[in-house]
């Protein structure tokens, strides 16, 4: 028998890790936890569809993860309101926008970095003395913005009024629909439209009432999953809030296992000893960096804030903005212990929240963590702490993590949509507009000749050369300012080549001067010792008087020679200093200069566009964001070809 057709094939590779997960994390809920719902948290609306497909019952539990911080990042001189940035590496090179990034159809948030732009050869320290401002558009992300808070205390999504930061958060979206809808063509444009309009209304029903984002995120969740999946699906949303709510009465949850670890003096020591062992080589902060008794779970504390926990002997901090302590009269030995703690002083609505490394062993005690490709950049250093902590006999049963690829970009040879390209893909695919077939077929060619042209500039140092590589690969202008290059340093070389004759005549000519001068000072001593010995207090002969004057001659001539020998020399210096320094020589140096700079400045929109077409489109279709679907084939079809081809695999945490 033949291969099955491709969304055969995968629908059973698809139930079979499913079926596996049957067996490896029996009745465990599938859990789906975002920052935002404009991203891809929506698209697992097709691992929804998957499980009732294979006729499995397990519970889906989408979620907002409105424990996490808004924004930080924001370079700005206010201390208030809101704005959409770009991310490049210069101006908003420290951008971190969780909950409040958009990107349009195709997008990403892949910057074009310094280091890459010097990889491919690109001159970055002139380009920036001759440009100022320049590196700033050349590095930007490519169709995304972060919206970002200049407030100067940090808060989390659950605590993120709505009200001032609704109005940036709605134009930054319309701005990603905007953009988006531009490059969509073709007879379903008008669908693409009301879709649009779908979309933002669905926003604004949604923010009405809605107090905080967090609210506003979990209302739209659902929807946006059934708009996506193109049918209703029954969800409801919840959030970190509610799964990771900290009490007497949630403490012996599975989910605060991983806590216990950190609070048993039989296994405190080697837990920490793991954590940081883990977190070691990476970004995170090993513990001490958070202070005395840190451990690596944030609290936070309605009304107050989040912030890392720290235990002593007698009592407890949470370096919330402004810490807040609490006391004991024993350090707690379990969680239900602590949480006693924790309730009486602040009430039972604080959020046990772990850190990056110890948030994804916490929920999967419970729950299976559906993650993307790509998703969760802390996965592998979480790996390697419950590895060692498993060793030290203190780490509890995880599920493993159900990882989704997508291929959405190949997905739309079965999609009938019609695209206007950005223009950063345009000379990439050779093309202004293309249907959603041939942007398939051609995606897989068109990455393998950007990657070969990152790599030929990296090879290319000299302006010449990189001239001469522009005009054979783009040809148009460059043919013409090649030209003009060649000629110009033919100019060169030969000044070079009369410079070099001129320099080997004066150097002759100095070592002549040198002849001279000893000459002249020879035939001076000469005439010296002839007044001394023969003229000086004695009665000169006439033979003595006309010996005087044939020295006197002698060094009169070496003293004309001299001269006429340095006046050479300055002729020839004058000359040099034309060749170098005139007007015709500053001029044609200059073209050159500005030659030589115009293809700098092309090298680097080259590397630039072929990030994008590269690193960006490879992102974004690892992690795409939900909406794009609905909105580029109204009908269903991208998104149901993109599930068909979808690849699960389960990934152990341990």
């Amino acid at each position: 028998m033949g291969e099955p057709p491709v969304d055969e094939y995968h629908c059973r590779q698809q139930e079979s890790v499913l079926r596996e997960l049957e067996r490896a994390a029996p009745g465990a809920p599938l859990l789906a936890l975002g920052q935002t719902v404009f991203w891809d948290e929506p698209v697992k609306a097709g691992v929804v569809q998957s499980l009732r497909r294979a006729g499995i019952d397990r519970e889906f539990v989408a979620g907002v993860h409105d424990t996490d911080y808004f924004a930080k990042g924001a370079r700005s001189g206010k201390s208030s309101g809101f704005e959409a940035m770009a991310h490049n590496d210069t101006t908003t090179k420290g951008l971190w926008s969780a909950a409040g990034e958009f990107s349009a159809l195709l997008g990403s948030e892949t910057v074009v970095s310094r280091d890459r732009l010097q990889a491919a050869g690109a001159k970055v320290g002139w380009i920036q003395s001759e440009r100022p401002g320049f590196l700033d558009e050349v590095t930007e992300a490519w169709g995304w913005r972060g919206v970002v808070s200049f407030e100067r205390s940090l808060k989390v999504t659950a605590e993120k009024p709505l009200g001032p930061l609704f109005p940036v958060l709605f134009r930054t979206f319309e701005w990603a629909l905007e953009t988006s809808l531009a490059m969509i063509s073709g007879p379903h444009r008008r669908d693409a439209e009301e879709v649009a309009a779908h979309l933002q209304s669905m926003v604004c029903e949604a923010s009405e009432d809605a107090g905080t984002l967090g609210d506003l995120y979990q209302r739209l969740l659902p929807k946006m999953f059934d708009l996506v999946a193109g049918e209703p699906l029954g969800l409801t949303a919840t959030s970190t809030t509610r799964l990771l709510r900290f009490n007497s009465e949630t403490a012996n949850l599975p989910r605060f296992n991983l806590l216990s670890a950190f609070l048993d003096p039989r296994s405190e020591a080697q837990a920490k000893t793991a954590y940081d062992s883990a977190v070691g080589s990476g970004e995170a902060y090993t513990l001490d960096r958070f202070g005395t008794g840190a451990v690596p779970f944030d609290l936070w504390i309605p009304g107050i804030g989040r912030g890392t926990l720290r235990l002593g002997t007698k009592g407890g901090l949470v370096m919330a903005p402004k810490p807040v302590g609490f006391s004991y009269k024993a350090r707690p030995k379990t969680p239900a212990e602590l949480a006693a703690v924790i309730e009486k002083k602040f009430g039972p609505d604080c959020v046990l929240v772990g850190k990056a490394v110890t948030l994804i062993g916490m929920l999967a005690a419970e729950f299976v963590f559906v993650f993307h490709e790509g998703a969760s950049g802390y996965t592998g250093t979480s790996r390697k702490f419950h590895q060692l902590l498993a060793e030290a006999g203190a780490c509890p049963k995880l599920n493993p993590v159900l990882r989704v690829r997508y291929e959405p970009w190949q997905a739309l040879a079965d999609c009938c949509a019609w695209f206007k390209l950005p223009e950063p893909l345009r000379r990439p695919f050779g093309a202004d507009e293309l249907c959603g077939a041939s942007f398939a077929a051609r995606l897989p060619e068109t990455q393998k000749k950007q990657k070969a042209i990152l790599t030929e500039l990296g090879t290319i140092r000299r302006p010449l050369e990189l001239v001469r590589w522009l005009e054979s690969h783009l040809g148009g202008q460059w043919q013409c300012l090649a030209g003009q290059y060649v000629a110009l340093h033919g100019d060169v070389a030969k000044i070079r080549d009369s410079l070099a004759v001129l320099k080997s005549t004066k150097n002759s000519l100095v070592a002549d001067i040198r002849k001279a001068a000893q000459d002249r000072v020879e035939a001076e001593r000469a005439k010296g010792r002839h007044w001394r010995e023969k003229m000086f207090d004695k009665s000169p002969t006439e033979e003595d008087w006309i010996e005087r004057e044939r020295l006197t001659q002698i060094a009169d001539d070496a003293a004309s020679r001299l001269g006429a020998m340095k006046a050479e020399w300055k002729r020839l210096q004058a000359e040099q200093d034309a060749l170098v320094t005139g007007p015709e020589a500053a001029k044609g140096r200059q073209r050159r200069t500005d030659i030589a700079l115009e293809a700098e400045l092309a090298r680097v929109r080259l590397v630039r566009e072929a990030v994008i077409t590269t690193d960006g489109l490879d992102k974004a279709g690892h992690r795409p964001s939900a909406w794009w679907f609905p909105l580029v084939c109204p009908n269903g079809s991208w998104y149901r070809a993109t599930m068909a081809r979808a690849v699960y695999r389960l990934e152990s945490l341990i």
